[in-house]
């Protein structure tokens, strides 16, 4: 989950989650890894970009082809139970968005 993601010209959509975690992993690492994993795999699916700092705010925005593949990852019955697991033990408080990208602009100095 790191480094800029590639996405394609837009429209396209993003959906920002951010979060204030609790203490303690419980978990979290590992199913934060496998939603990653698991959300790569679903069509639609775009790209991932993810922090946090010590404090335990983070921010992670992925990117999807369409409102209809945001839907169905939302419904994943894996992510369900990743979502309950985060509501009673991993969040003090999160906030999701979602938006139409409508025009995007890269810089890469090494490019």
């Amino acid at each position: 989950m790191s480094g800029i993601s590639k996405t394609p010209k837009p429209p396209y959509y993003a959906v920002i989650f951010t979060s204030e975690r609790t203490e303690g992993d419980n978990g979290y690492g590992e199913m934060a890894e496998e939603m990653v994993q698991l959300a790569s795999q679903q069509p639609g699916f775009l790209g991932v970009e993810s922090v946090r700092n010590q404090d335990g705010f983070g921010i992670t925005v992925s990117y999807w082809e369409s409102l209809e593949a945001i839907k169905n990852w939302k419904e994943n019955l894996r992510h369900k139970v990743a979502q309950d697991r985060g509501k009673r033990e991993w969040y003090k408080r999160f906030a999701t968005r979602i938006c139409k990208v409508e025009r995007d602009y890269f810089f890469d100095s090494e490019s």
